[in-house]
């Protein structure tokens, strides 16, 4: 790596401008971490070994909180029973050996109404916030687009005015984390593609089902057009593809269309839910009768039949899978069925390589959000048991972009470093986080690049 040594009077300049831009009383902020490996998205997803979500929180929505709330971010995070999240909340799914966090979020939350879908500055810094303290942890961190209303919902009729807000509302969420390196992966929707108005799958007709499909595959090319002319890390950020209504059977039907990505990073995204007699349904209800146990050989082999599925049509192709979703109630459910469920559906995935399982949690399902630990001992002790088995982490280490002085951080203290040694007086630790402009030459526009990133990071 080529060095150029500027003037001690051009130094002395920027030197200066950093201490007017940085007050002392502001020299320890961290700049997320910002940097791309030269990983696939298969080996990005195999490293993302076990996750888990954070549901029913920054996804919570309803006219009744906007009436009753305070109008702050945090009367929609803790709407639905989650407790105000906090970095030791956040650390806790890390030190429970969760490598993945997925962070369902409703951009519409605090929109103003005037159809300019500007997503709240208060609400995206919240998220940005809970996100920096993932990333802080070294966790994997998925954000996407959830339910949010269900206005999706009215694509068919409405085509014009749902694709705008949708690209609007990532076109802003891209723009806000495009510094942000390949451990914050982007996910285009949750379940929500695919329209029973257009296809209804039950109906035993094929009528529609061509144009349903057809609007899953634009909106996925959509996603994947807007974050790749977005700028910054975007343009080689790994993104994840939302299969039609998250369902197997539908997103391994040959009408689904992964989307064209020039950077070719993408991976597909389903839900794990079989049966729903007994992972949703707690008492019978009119399309089905609810289950108490499972694990018959029948569902076991149900559940290898799916993930074999997954397997021959997206990862012998070269295209991982993320299991978004998979999970079960545990209210009037055998606990003993539950961990199994749990167990299987984990190990499913992970044996077979290129998938990596996040399993579906809310407030007092599996992780406590007050002690920071899993509920049950003994499903955590398996899972983190399969988690030995079967994850070899990668060894390649992310160089966190502008920490010179290799603290952890990135802050004044590593423009310092620069500085001096441009000015030689003294010899750098890191010199391929000291290259922020990533020319191959370390010199006076890497402190400016610096400077720039500090100030555009949130404090």
């Amino acid at each position: 790596m080529g060095v150029k040594k500027y003037s001690i009077v051009l130094a002395a300049v920027v030197m200066a401008s950093l201490t007017e831009a940085f007050p002392q009383s502001d020299t320890t902020a961290y700049a997320a971490e910002s940097s791309m490996r030269d990983m696939t998205t298969m080996e990005i997803v195999d490293d993302m070994g076990i996750g888990i979500n954070l549901g029913n929180t920054f996804e919570s929505s309803g006219d009744w909180i906007d009436q009753w709330g305070d109008g702050t971010p945090n009367a929609y995070e803790t709407a639905w029973g989650s407790p105000t999240v906090t970095e030791e909340l956040i650390k806790g799914y890390a030190s429970e050996g969760f490598d993945t966090l997925r962070v369902p979020v409703a951009w519409s939350n605090m929109m103003p109404k005037d159809n300019s879908y500007t997503i709240s500055e208060k609400y995206m810094a919240r998220v940005k916030q809970v996100v920096d303290w993932a990333l802080d942890a070294d966790l994997y961190v998925i954000v996407n687009l959830h339910w949010d209303g269900g206005w999706l919902e009215k694509l068919p009729e409405d085509h014009d005015n749902v694709l705008k807000k949708y690209s609007t509302i990532w076109e802003q969420v891209s723009d806000s984390f495009k510094e942000y390196g390949d451990k914050l992966i982007f996910e285009s929707q949750n379940e929500e593609l695919g329209w029973n108005t257009v296809w209804n799958q039950w109906s035993g007709s094929t009528n529609g089902k061509a144009e349903s499909f057809g609007y899953v595959n634009e909106v996925n090319q959509k996603f994947v057009d807007i974050v790749r002319k977005s700028g910054g890390n975007n343009d080689k950020r790994h993104l994840l593809i939302s299969g039609y209504n998250t369902s197997i059977d539908l997103t391994c039907d040959s009408l689904f269309k992964m989307p064209d990505d020039p950077a070719g990073r993408c991976a597909v995204s389903v839900h794990y839910y079989t049966p729903s007699t007994f992972t949703i349904l707690t008492e019978d209800a009119d399309w089905g009768k609810s289950a108490y146990t499972w694990g018959n050989q029948a569902e076991l082999n149900e559940l290898a039949q799916q993930m074999d599925m997954m397997k021959k049509s997206f990862v012998d192709k070269g295209i991982p899978v993320i299991i978004g979703e998979y999970g079960s109630t545990k209210d009037n459910k055998d606990p003993e069925s539950v961990r199994l469920y749990m167990k299987s559906v984990c190990e499913a995935a992970l044996s077979r390589g290129g998938m990596c399982p996040v399993m579906w949690d809310v407030t007092d399902l599996h992780y406590d959000r007050k002690t920071y630990k899993m509920k049950d001992e003994t499903l955590h002790k398996a899972l983190l048991e399969l988690k030995e088995k079967y994850v070899k982490k990668s060894e390649q280490t992310v160089v966190s972009k502008g920490d010179i002085n290799n603290d952890g951080k990135t802050d004044v203290a590593d423009l310092v470093t620069l500085q001096q040694f441009i000015l030689g007086k003294s010899e750098l630790k890191n010199s391929e986080a000291a290259d922020v402009c990533e020319d191959k030459v370390i010199d006076i526009y890497d402190i400016v690049a610096l400077r720039k990133l500090l100030i555009s990071t949130p404090k």
